[in-house]
């Protein structure tokens, strides 16, 4: 996903002028909305390693395809029928099952406090808060700590560039976050499920799911000059300010 678009930033951004000013703006808008309020933007200007924007450029018009088609129907549907607090448990519920992963990664990149507290989110919230609907942990004053990845842990253990790529379906990626999957898929409590019909089923929910929190960002898309490069740079963008934000936890 590109982000909680509940949390993002609402600075202004300059009016564009041109088509070049028309890109870095939207470009801003949805790192923006990317980053979160808890984040500054990396510098929007770093260039992307994109040797693969043929391939990249395909797989994108593919991923779009699909969405029209597919995910986006189904995130409209699901934002407009379910109420609000129904939706807010429902993302709570797939962001609790992420924390065991979190948590792994947080040890695995030298944090152990920080492991040791988004397993006991885990549980707590697992257990009291019924799978992670609710958020008892938080009230308890537990603290919370940005999502993890095997990707991340990579970086911060040395593979911190990497080329851009982007994968059917999965959307954007570097070619050490595709690596890094092999490692965070046996972690997914998902992975646990007994039944594949509701393994499937939760996981069509999650993407649903992450894919309505998005909705609020498709005006910016459909306005910029380049789809592909709107989406490329801000998701680097936001990749870039996550490894930084892991090197200097690790260094705490």
């Amino acid at each position: 996903g590109v982000g909680d678009v509940s949390r993002q930033q609402r600075e202004p951004v300059p009016a564009p002028t041109d088509r070049a000013d028309e890109l870095r703006a939207a470009r801003q808008r949805l790192g923006l909305a990317a980053l979160h309020a808890d984040a500054e933007p990396a510098d929007p200007q770093a260039p992307v390693d994109d040797p693969w924007e043929g391939f990249n450029r395909h797989v994108h018009g593919f991923n779009n395809t699909a969405d029209q088609l597919v995910f986006r129907p189904l995130a409209v549907g699901y934002d407009t029928v379910a109420p609000a607090p129904v939706k807010a448990g429902v993302s709570r519920f797939f962001a609790n099952l992420g924390m065991p992963a979190t948590a792994v990664n947080q040890a695995l990149q030298g944090r152990p406090r920080h492991a040791a507290q988004s397993l006991g989110r885990f549980a707590v919230n697992f257990t009291v808060g019924i799978g992670g609907v609710f958020d008892p942990a938080t009230h308890f004053g537990v603290p919370q700590h940005s999502p993890q990845d095997f990707g991340q842990t990579l970086a911060t253990w040395g593979w911190s560039e990497s080329r851009y790529l982007v994968l059917p379906l999965f959307g954007p990626r570097t070619l050490r976050d595709t690596v890094a999957i092999v490692g965070d898929q046996p972690l997914s409590p998902l992975g646990q499920v007994q039944s594949s019909v509701a393994a499937a089923g939760l996981q069509m929910m999650e993407v649903v799911d992450g894919r309505a929190r998005m909705l609020p960002l498709d005006k910016f898309r459909r306005d910029a000059f380049d789809d592909y490069l709107l989406v490329r740079d801000a998701w680097a963008q936001r990749r870039k300010r996550q490894i930084q934000q892991d090197a200097h936890n690790s260094q705490d």
